[in-house]
């Protein structure tokens, strides 16, 4: 099984290093990064993405590309991606994907996806949502393009960052078919 992963910049760029630990190693993982990701990543954790990647994801192996590889094999439908995940999903990419713009890797692969009819997820983070935006996620959702923003289960009972994370990667991960443990989930003892 083959998997994208998709950075863009949006606010919340630990989300996808966590989302990437979290992916089981028997899948083929790539690991896409956005010049604006590059950036958050320097705001936000005061480290380059690189190296958050290099030194976060625990010996996970992956093959990483930044986003003007236009002409990298996962741009292609013929090679084979079963699913793809941008996390956080910034509402630039959100709109290209939507209007079909493809003039970087993740919004390419993206448009692959939605074209081989394969499962894409995005997590779009913003607060509050425009207009713009949720029409937007509406047309994409028609496509079947799963539409999964940051949004906290307070059943799951959290009661710090990490395990706030976890339940939403769970929840991301369950999206895509992906089984995991990650939180409790609803009637589940703790």
């Amino acid at each position: 099984m083959k998997m994208i992963v998709g950075i863009s910049g949006a606010s919340g760029v630990r989300l996808a290093i966590k989302f990437i630990q979290a992916i089981p190693k028997e899948i083929e993982l790539f690991v896409i990064i956005s010049e604006s990701a590059k950036l958050v990543s320097q705001k936000e954790m005061g480290e380059e993405m690189d190296f958050l990647l290099d030194t976060s994801t625990q010996g996970r192996k992956f093959t990483l590309f930044d986003e003007d590889e236009i002409g990298a094999n996962i741009a292609s439908g013929s090679f084979g991606v079963d699913m793809m995940a941008v996390i956080p999903t910034s509402m630039n990419m959100l709109a290209k994907i939507a209007c079909g713009i493809s003039d970087e890797l993740i919004s390419r692969c993206a448009s692959v996806m939605i074209k081989e009819q394969k499962k894409l997820l995005l997590a779009p983070r913003e607060l509050p949502f425009s207009s713009i935006a949720l029409e937007n996620m509406l047309k994409l959702s028609r496509l079947h393009t799963i539409i999964a923003p940051p949004v906290l289960g307070y059943y799951a009972k959290t009661k710090e960052l990490d395990s706030m994370e976890d339940f939403l990667i769970g929840k991301w991960l369950d999206a895509l078919g992906i089984p995991n443990h990650l939180y409790t989930r609803w009637g589940e003892k703790r």
